[in-house]
């Protein structure tokens, strides 16, 4: 009599990945525990504020930061890709105006892809030009359907503004304030990369599969469009929005507990504490709150962080501060996540660089315990329970 096979222990189950270790990266480190941002080698504390989204892009793409005569070069390369053909153009003022601007954004990346002869081309410098494009025109996009669906006239690209200012004019069409372009490009920078977020780890899976950069960032912006990702800045700017003043947060603190919902811009998978970009995007908050003799925002934010943190000693996170940075510079509510998408295109595009690079196909196991040995019943004599 044969002996049955031993049965195997069931591996431990991640739900969600959590603490997971899937790859390696050199691209950039997010330390939970220390509470710590990394981009190459530089704790973000050291570039915020020193460097433009156009020195971290390259620093994210090439490994190094640029030296003056590559920095050029970089900025000349996207601004000559800022400007959309125009078939997409002609697109664009054919999309109903009350979508989500986030669909807006993947489905224009999808078709500048169909006017890429060399949509398929997978060396490193074809799909850096790509990397290119896309970040230099995703700006254009946004800005381009805020005005089409506001009944507004196009404003067309300038090529002497950098990444932020130049968005901030097509945008609102007129030239930007400083402070206000300044707080965004740190906005941006700060945004820029993220380790393997849940919209990265979809481009890298994208790719994993030989598929192209195109379609990696669509997969991005699609998983960044959720709830649980890049929208959390939105649903923080529509949190403030129903406080609508400083003596309302006890209430709406009390009325959130006692509901058991979530406040939008606390907590954090990775970090046990404060994520390490909230001081700086809330310092620049403040400084737009003081510069514009408004700082109903800054105060609501102030004190609902005191308050929750009273109730639930929960952090901030990196949406929270964003909602009413973004707010004060004037995007609309509903285009906060395709800011976050504008600056996460250089991580994606580093990430998918890296995956190209040194390439095997992700593809986790699963553990099934759903019904066994069941039989087989003929079309005519199945019946449903119930």
């Amino acid at each position: 009599m044969s002996t049955p096979a031993p049965t195997a222990t069931p591996a431990p189950i991640s739900k969600g990945l959590e603490g997971v270790i899937a790859g390696e990266t050199h691209v950039g480190e997010v330390d939970g525990t220390t509470c710590e941002l990394i981009y190459r080698g530089y704790h973000i504390d050291e570039l915020v504020g020193r460097t433009s989204y156009e020195e971290v892009a390259y620093l994210l793409l090439f490994g190094e930061l640029p030296t003056a005569q590559e920095f050029k070069e970089w900025k000349d390369q996207l601004v000559t890709q800022r400007a959309l053909a125009s078939d997409l153009l002609n697109f664009m003022q054919t999309i109903p105006t009350d979508v989500n601007p986030m669909a807006v954004l993947r489905t224009v990346i999808s078709l500048i892809a169909l006017y890429d002869p060399k949509a398929d081309d997978e060396t490193i410098p074809a799909v850096r030009q790509k990397a290119i494009r896309v970040m230099a025109k995703m700006p254009t996009i946004v800005a381009v359907f805020d005005r089409l669906r506001n009944k507004q006239p196009i404003v067309p690209p300038r090529d002497d503004l950098n990444h932020a200012a130049n968005f901030l004019y097509m945008l609102h069409g007129k030239m930007p304030a400083e402070g206000d372009a300044r707080a965004l490009d740190a906005y941006f920078t700060l945004l820029a990369e993220h380790g393997f977020n849940a919209s990265t780890f979809a481009a890298r899976t994208t790719v994993g599969t030989r598929s192209d950069f195109y379609s990696a960032v669509v997969s991005a912006i699609g998983t960044l469009k959720g709830d649980l990702h890049g929208s959390a800045n939105r649903k923080a700017m529509e949190m403030l929005v129903e406080i609508g003043a400083p003596d309302r947060i006890e209430g709406f603190v009390r009325e959130t507990l006692e509901a058991k919902n979530r406040f939008m811009g606390f907590g954090h998978r990775v970090y046990k504490g404060e994520d390490p970009r909230a001081k700086h995007l809330k310092a620049l908050a403040k400084a737009l709150g003081d510069a514009k003799h408004e700082l109903k925002w800054y105060t609501i934010s102030e004190r609902l962080q005191q308050a929750v943190w009273q109730a639930k000693q929960l952090y901030i996170n990196v949406d929270f501060y964003s909602a009413s940075l973004l707010y004060y510079v004037g995007i609309p509510v509903d285009c906060f996540t395709t800011m976050f998408a504008c600056a996460r295109s250089a991580g994606w595009s580093a990430h998918i660089l890296e995956q190209y690079a040194d390439n095997r196909l992700i593809r986790p196991l699963s553990q099934y315990v759903g019904p066994r040995d069941l039989k087989f019943v003929p079309l005519d004599q199945r019946r449903h329970s119930g």
